[in-house]
């Protein structure tokens, strides 16, 4: 079995055949799919299309850094009374991070939004879907901020088994250097998530994954409908593109294929522990 650990299924690119999507998906070998949220909209058609596949979706919940507006302080209190439900069906916290690509307007704003949403990881016992784009010093120093936080704070954790304030989650759509990779090492919580960039023909990933991170700490991911593996560039990704990560994995690790999907597979289950 597979996992797609970070796929946008319910996006309006998928409206037409989301049907034909997900048997394509269970067809590839993919038997789970993780849906992480964008923003206030996408809250609902994220959920409705959970329900509509139970069982093989589960959502998150979280800000992306790109979609904060005037109101994104009442967008993400809105966001934390789901959050403080019982029995919400929000696997992760996510996808949320810091992304000064395009625009640094909101530079101090994005960092307050990341921080608080690492604190609804913590309170409320779930792991981080973090989204990095130019931005990999501010992410770590946000990181390493709330846990001294919540070391000296004493943070009350709700439903937490223990109380190491130690944070999980993956580093979405990982392809930094190997020194960056040394660095998030150092967060034993986190795995790297590993999509189609690793097939592209000048990406340096392979390299960094060969010398640096071990498999062990790997999960696969498509971001459907962004970022196609090669053979498909340049067409919508979907969930069963993510059979292409694990066959360049397979090659960079120089380990078969089913024994790729057997680890990664675990990695993901280890980390977003509410998924049976």
């Amino acid at each position: 079995m597979l996992i797609d650990t970070h796929s946008h299924l319910y996006d309006e690119a998928f409206d037409a055949d989301i049907d034909e999507v997900i048997a394509r998906s269970r067809a590839a070998g993919v038997g789970k799919i993780f849906l992480p949220n964008i923003n206030a909209t996408t809250v609902e058609p994220m959920l409705a299309l959970a329900r509509r596949y139970p069982g093989y979706l589960y959502p998150m919940l979280g800000l992306h850094p790109e979609d904060l507006t005037d109101d994104w302080r009442d967008v993400l209190a809105g966001m934390e009374q789901l959050l403080a439900e019982p029995d919400h069906p929000f696997i992760a916290v996510g996808e949320v991070g810091l992304d000064y690509y395009w625009d640094r307007s909101r530079y101090d704003e994005q960092q307050e939004a990341f921080a608080i949403q690492v604190e609804w990881a913590q309170r409320y016992n779930l792991p981080l879907m973090i989204h990095t784009r130019k931005a990999h010093r501010e992410m770590v120093d946000v990181l390493k901020s709330q846990i001294v936080n919540s070391k000296s704070s004493n943070l009350k954790l709700s439903n937490c088994k223990s109380s190491n304030y130690q944070l999980t989650g993956v580093f979405h759509c990982f392809s930094g250097s190997a020194e960056e990779a040394k660095e998030l090492l150092g967060f034993e919580g986190f795995k790297f998530g590993i999509g189609g960039v690793v097939t592209f023909k000048n990406s340096k990933l392979p390299d960094v994954l060969r010398s640096t991170i071990p498999l062990e700490r790997v999960v696969v991911e498509t971001d459907s409908p962004y970022l196609s593996p090669v053979p498909y560039r340049g067409k919508r990704n979907e969930s069963a593109y993510v059979s292409a990560v694990v066959d360049a994995l397979a090659v960079i690790y120089q380990v078969e294929r089913d024994k790729i999907c057997e680890i990664t597979t675990r990695n993901a289950l280890e980390t977003f522990i509410k998924v049976p």
